[in-house]
């Protein structure tokens, strides 16, 4: 832990912050939550986070770092402080007993066993409690989190590697290897903390990828194909390597039963769904069992096709897309976003303030999706 005098409160909470993002990937479908604990001229004294679903709260952690010091002290922390049983005892009755004179919170939690009622019992207790300090920051860390307990649905990031000018595969179908090393590096980091990675039934037939976190992240993702005919073949390197990490086909109903149960002898699972007119594979229903089985972050890796479907129903969040100095050229050749698209260009950028970053000779763009 760092030892320091923070320059004001908002230095404070953006430590909070910054440790609440050390969680992410360890937590879901849990929020990452940072806490800092200082005195009344803002000397650090104790910090925690959420460190992995179902150990002890971000708050809890810093108490006890914290120990007898942290009686008559301000408490920052990015989320309110549960009030409930689960997992763990209530942070809420943790930071009383703990004789934290002041909270300072970021934002409200909206689950339901909470939602302002840790803030109740701390102001019930005489603890003098503040909300809203770097908000707008705070729910970006918590996106996942807040589309999966607000709508069911999994957080959705859009990922692709493209030429300069704008192609994922050459007229023949080729496309190892657009980006280079340091970029496929960061793309193994994300997947590392995902809960799923989708592609579709042309990208695992043409690339036959493996879709695994090399090396191995927080988090080991289900393997997902859009496949509306179940016709994955059982030599492929993701049914060859289904103890290494999960496997989920995603078939409609009216595939061939045959298919489908060579799958499952393979240890595939195959969960089927009603096809739409053009006998597509239907993207809403898919996340939205996703949602159920409390996938928080999903990553959609292609191909062109499958990500202009996701796109065309405004179901992706966030994009994570490298560009490398390479043109293919090629009215044949393989665009990034596929779908119908849309009919005007946007008058305003399509990302809320993009990082842009260099990866090795490639470049590094993402940001979240405007709304």
């Amino acid at each position: 832990m760092p030892s320091s005098q923070f320059a004001d409160s908002t230095a404070v909470m953006r430590r909070a912050l910054d440790i609440a993002a050390e969680g992410v990937g360890r937590v879901e479908p849990n929020p990452p939550v940072g806490a800092v604990i200082v005195d009344d001229q803002l000397n650090t004294i104790a910090e925690g986070r959420h460190e992995r679903f179902g150990g002890p709260h971000a708050e809890v952690n810093a108490l006890a770092a914290a120990g007898d010091r942290a009686a008559g002290q301000t408490l920052f922390v990015t989320l309110e402080p549960c009030s409930h049983h689960g997992k763990t005892p209530p942070c809420a009755q943790a930071v009383i007993d703990a004789g934290i004179a002041k909270v300072v919170a970021a934002m409200a939690d909206p689950s339901p066993h909470t939602a302002g009622k840790g803030f109740a019992q701390l102001r019930k207790a005489g603890i003098s409690v503040e909300v809203g300090l770097l908000e707008p920051e705070a729910r970006r860390l918590v996106a996942p989190f807040l589309k999966l307990l607000t709508t069911g649905l999994p957080y959705v990031h859009g990922k692709w590697a493209m030429t300069l000018d704008g192609k994922i595969a050459s007229r023949s179908g080729h496309s190892q290897w657009i980006s280079g090393p340091e970029a496929r590096a960061i793309v193994h980091a994300l997947r590392g903390r995902m809960d799923g990675v989708i592609v579709g039934s042309g990208t695992a037939a043409a690339d036959d990828p493996l879709l695994t976190a090399r090396p191995p992240g927080p988090r080991v993702a289900t393997r997902i194909v859009v496949d509306s005919a179940a016709r994955l073949s059982p030599e492929s390197q993701l049914v060859q390597t289904i103890v290494e990490a999960p496997v989920l086909i995603a078939a409609g109903k009216n595939a061939d039963p045959a298919a489908v149960e060579r799958l499952r002898a393979g240890g595939i699972e195959v969960a089927q769904f009603d096809e739409t007119a053009s006998g597509h594979v239907p993207l809403r229903p898919l996340l939205e069992e996703l949602g159920r089985r409390q996938f928080t972050n999903v990553l959609i890796e292609g191909g062109g096709g499958l990500l202009g479907s996701f796109f065309d129903e405004q179901l992706v969040e966030e994009v994570h897309v490298f560009v490398a100095p390479k043109i293919v050229g090629g009215h044949a050749a393989v665009a990034a976003v596929g779908g119908e698209g849309l009919e005007r260009i946007p008058e305003l950028p399509s990302l809320e303030d993009p990082e842009i970053e260099t990866a090795g000779g490639d470049v590094y763009i993402h940001g979240r999706i405007r709304a």
